[in-house]
């Protein structure tokens, strides 16, 4: 696939003039490469572990000895 049939493809899905997205900079992209991202995102995931926030946020305030429980024998 060249460079024009991908913009004529692209336009035609769109509803788009073939100018407007050759503006836009539609390109073939290399499934093995998996680097490619002309602009990585660097951000941290968006997405909370709720079993590891539980375990920072439930912290005892005293020591309690897991050995035995008051009143067994």
């Amino acid at each position: 696939m060249t460079q024009q049939d991908l913009d004529q493809a692209v336009a035609e899905a769109t509803g788009e003039d073939v100018r407007a997205i050759r503006q836009r900079g539609f390109s073939l992209a290399n499934p093995l490469d998996v680097n490619f991202d002309p602009e990585p995102d660097l951000r941290p995931p968006q997405s909370v572990d709720w079993d590891a926030l539980s375990l920072q946020q439930n912290v005892a305030l005293f020591a309690q000895p897991f050995d035995r429980a008051p009143g067994w024998i």
